[in-house]
């Protein structure tokens, strides 16, 4: 069990088909054990709106009982927004009072107000606060959720990071996703700068997955339908991957001691090659 005794911060669980589930229950499958996050509502959220109160709270509540459902009760769960400062600190505290550490993190986290109802506004229409709040959410917090962990003491050394992307973080796709591919290609460009940086400072890996156009997730389901996706899957040379395929390639990330880092690794079934 290749990841006995380690233990992974799991981020961006929304339902049991959200690809950092199939991670989760990955880690679990090889002895980790996880400490999942979600939003919510805490003492920090000011100025909530009773729709908004009642949408975390639901939303929280589904995603408790979800984890409790498919990873067991002994799989924690926890608030953590990581736009607010002050919820991520109070998430340490918790995890520093009760002496818990990470071996790694899985960051699985997006957001974009600029998609509805499967409609992508034109990039030349985005505000900037819309743009700011999406680098902010799907790109920044990736520093900000390492350096709280560091900060806090309870991200060990030689811990691996590892962060889920997409191929329109680099090429314009027939599903354009506009906004959010810029946040995903600074997403990337972060992991390679702090797998520099977190490398030469005590051993820490950094990397990302990019997957196959995926409908299962709410993320993917924003802008995908099922003619995208078996596009995908007729022009790729191993059609679409699997999400299962993907927990796999993080499981090996996460493993003690890989000298891999700095990767934007492809597990697509090859549909990145294509032109």
């Amino acid at each position: 069990m290749m990841l006995k005794g380690k233990r992974f911060l799991i981020t961006g669980i929304a339902d049991k088909h959200s690809l950092a589930m199939y991670v989760a229950k990955k880690v679990l499958e090889f002895g980790g054990s996880v400490v999942c996050t979600g939003l919510g509502v805490s003492q920090h959220h000011e100025n909530l709106s009773d729709k908004a109160k009642a949408f975390l709270l639901s939303t929280y509540t589904d995603f408790q009982q979800c984890v409790e459902k498919e990873l067991g009760e002994d799989a924690l769960t926890r608030v953590m927004d990581v736009s607010l400062e002050a919820s991520m600190d109070e998430f340490c505290q918790d995890m520093k009072k009760n002496n818990i550490h990470f071996d790694g993190f899985l960051h699985a986290i997006a957001m974009d107000k600029t998609i509805r109802k499967k409609v992508v506004k034109p990039l030349l229409e985005v505000s900037l606060q819309e743009f700011c709040e999406t680098m902010d959410v799907s790109a920044y917090s990736l520093i900000r959720i390492t350096k709280k962990l560091s900060d806090y003491e309870i991200l060990n050394p030689g811990a691996s990071i590892c962060s889920i992307s997409y191929i329109a973080a680099a090429k314009v796709t027939f599903h354009p996703y506009r906004n959010i591919s810029i946040a995903k290609a600074a997403l990337e460009r972060i992991t390679i700068e702090l797998a520099d940086e977190l490398g030469r400072k005590n051993g820490t890996r950094v990397n990302c997955v990019r997957f196959s156009p995926y409908m299962g997730s709410k993320a993917g389901n924003a802008t995908l339908n099922e003619k995208d996706v078996n596009y995908a899957g007729e022009v790729s040379p191993l059609g679409n991957a699997h999400p299962e395929d993907l927990a796999y390639d993080v499981v090996n990330l996460f493993r003690p001691d890989a000298k891999i880092t700095g990767e934007i690794r492809h597990i697509d079934g090859g549909y990145h090659i294509m032109g």
